[in-house]
């Protein structure tokens, strides 16, 4: 059966092909620049990648470019053969507890939260709403950020707010980043071959967007982002924690809206607030060339983590495992390293060789003398809603 993921942003389309239950990816791209003059297609497939630069007008558009250039490589005949299309699907409130197959329900549903992921849920539905014109019959699925960390407990999600807001408004601690942080902790099992009940690790899916959880039994049990994706860890442009004083603050001062300030705080701070760019390899050689700026970004970055780090292991009691994933966590062994230093009071040490060693693959850095075990995972996000898609379209059919 061939699956195809989608991955909808507000002017962006990634996509990726996959033959199931194999898991054998046939094709993978992106279409970006949607609703531009000059959108740009990129194609990578079992043979010569292909790019293009033309008009495309929306989501319905950039996925009728690909039902057309499919076939011309040989990759698929045609939409209609496809057995499902799985969509990343960023906020799913209390409502979604575990992927589920979308219907005309599901679909109001999401839709009735986009107040909870304005910038994230509408774009979401831009492709559920063109591949349905395109492929009604299609099933499709919707695998949600949120889901993996609804098996908080009250006292983790709730707010000290009036309790009014969440019942109301639902004003709470969602988390995101769940299908990474469900995926790495599963893999870890797979990897040191024991149950995934009895695991407790706190998995750091770290890149662009940052978060922490902490993994007891499989289940998400606490985790650093909130309401939304910009609380917790400093990020690339994201702030993390902040004193809530601060936006009435500033409001104060400049004059500047509500609104403003959430696009600040949103695009502008994090990395590229403190050094002036959200890359980390950029801030490392500027840090390694004695840029000030450079250091404090790190430094900022390192220090926020830390804490998350120390206040997790003692809500887990035990910890088994700790685990790199995204960008910065799979390829960048200054940040674990620098992390791993203030982290002795943990029994945790690092081999120094094996974080340095440039590799793509699951390995273990930890040195023999770790309480905890030291993992890098890459993370699979588009499997893992790959295998759901996959798995539920069989059920249906079955059932």
């Amino acid at each position: 059966m061939k699956i195809l993921v989608l991955n909808s942003g507000s002017s962006s389309l990634k996509f990726k092909l996959y033959e199931m239950p194999s898991k054998k990816v046939l094709a993978q791209g992106l279409v970006e620049r949607i609703g531009e003059e000059r959108s740009l297609i990129h194609l990578r497939y079992d043979g010569p990648t292909y790019e293009s630069s033309e008009p495309v007008h929306d989501h319905r558009h950039a996925l009728e470019i690909l039902e057309k250039i499919f076939p011309r490589f040989g990759i698929l005949p045609s939409f209609k053969e496809l057995g499902g299309v799985g969509h990343r699907v960023v906020h799913g409130g209390e409502s979604f507890t575990a992927p589920t197959l979308i219907d005309a329900t599901v679909r109001s549903a999401i839709e009735a939260l986009i107040p909870l992921a304005p910038l994230h849920n509408p774009a979401n539905l831009m492709g559920i709403d063109a591949f349905t014109a395109l492929a009604p019959e299609t099933p499709q699925v919707a695998v949600f950020d949120t889901a993996f960390h609804q098996s908080m407990s009250p006292e983790a999600y709730h707010y000290a707010v009036p309790d009014s807001w969440y019942r109301e408004w639902k004003v709470r601690r969602y988390g995101f980043h769940g299908t990474s942080h469900f995926y790495v902790s599963r893999e870890l099992a797979r990897l040191k071959d024991t149950p995934l009940e009895g695991l407790n690790c706190i998995t750091l899916h770290l890149g662009n967007g940052a978060s922490v959880c902490a993994v007891r039994g499989g289940k998400s049990i606490e985790t650093s982002m909130g309401l939304t994706p910009l609380e917790g860890l400093v990020m690339g442009t994201r702030s993390g924690d902040l004193d809530p004083g601060v936006h009435y603050y500033i409001h104060r001062c400049t004059g500047k809206s509500p609104e403003e300030i959430d696009r600040i705080l949103n695009k502008e701070s994090g990395l590229k607030g403190i050094a002036g760019s959200n890359d980390m390899r950029v801030i490392q050689h500027r840090m390694e060339q004695g840029d000030e700026s450079a250091k404090l970004a790190f430094d900022l970055f390192v220090h926020r983590l830390r804490k998350y780090v120390g206040a997790y292991a003692v809500l887990l009691d035990r910890l088994d495992a700790l685990v790199f994933t995204g960008g910065i966590g799979e390829h960048s062994a200054p940040v674990r390293q620098a992390l791993c230093k203030g982290l002795t009071a943990l029994g945790i040490e690092l081999d120094l060789a094996a974080n340095e060693a440039v590799r793509t693959d699951a390995r273990p850095v930890h040195s023999a003398e770790s309480r905890s075990e030291l993992w890098v995972i890459p993370t699979d996000e588009e499997g893992v809603i790959a295998e759901e898609c996959y798995r539920l379209v069989e059920e249906n059919v079955k059932g």
